[in-house]
């Protein structure tokens, strides 16, 4: 039987307020009074700079006028606007085997369900990372995870409807020299809105990690009192694709 879940489906949200947001709910999923729960998003023009983000990644034009925030997930730096699918699960891991690399297969397989409904056949390839498109290789997708006492933060982020630009003529995205960026609407050559993706990728998680579904209630949502996750103690895992 599929386990309850919650979802949060929230519009535009800075990303210091969204990293904070997290360490709420992961505190309440830790704590055992809420169930995993997701939260997805967009956020405003942003460049994070993961753990393993090395000097001279970052090549912002003059006058660019962009947040750079430092996080703890892993990986290198990446860039999000809107037009993106910004994805954070915050599972138990405990519920899910304790696995951090069947993890991270797993969110990969999420967005290749996610995706394929669009007729796009995304994939993993070997020695890249995140989820791509072929002949050429481009990538559509970035996942970037921490985890803390087996609990998940930060997630991927889908690439919809965004200007491909800066993933390569601000930042070396991914750590990745040359790298081809796309989005679904790229590929499918019309217009598509973030919300045309959001059901695609709950179905895709519901589907993957044997979840089933509702909205987060408004009370809880409420009761959630952010607590910085930037601030909080040395955590033991962090990995990108």
């Amino acid at each position: 039987m599929a386990r309850q879940a919650h979802v949060a489906q929230l519009r535009q949200v800075r990303y210091r307020e969204a990293w904070d947001l997290q360490s709420a709910v992961a505190a309440a999923v830790l704590g055992g009074d809420l169930p995993d729960t997701v939260l997805m998003l967009e956020h405003p023009p942003v460049i994070t700079l993961g753990r393993r983000t090395e000097p001279g990644e970052l090549h912002l034009p003059p006058g660019a006028k962009i947040e750079i925030v430092e996080t703890d997930r892993g990986g290198k730096s990446t860039y999000h606007g809107p037009g993106q699918l910004v994805c954070y699960p915050i599972f138990d891991l405990t519920r899910h085997g304790q696995d951090v690399k069947k993890y991270c297969r797993d969110l990969e397989e999420a967005l290749i369900r996610t995706l394929a409904p669009f007729g796009l056949a995304a994939k993993r390839i070997e020695g890249l990372t995140g989820i791509w498109l072929e002949r050429p290789p481009r990538k559509i997708a970035s996942i970037g995870i921490h985890i803390s006492k087996w609990v998940t933060t930060h997630g991927y982020a889908l690439n919809v409807d965004i200007d491909p630009a800066p993933f390569t003529e601000w930042i070396t995205a991914c750590g990745i020299e040359d790298a081809q960026f796309t989005t679904i609407a790229r590929e499918l050559s019309r217009p598509v809105p973030v919300d045309e993706v959001r059901p695609r990728a709950v179905t895709a998680l519901a589907e993957i990690f044997d979840l089933e579904f509702d909205e987060l209630p408004e009370a809880a949502a409420a009761d959630l009192q952010p607590r910085p996750l930037h601030d909080r103690s040395a955590q033991p895992a962090a990995a990108s694709k």
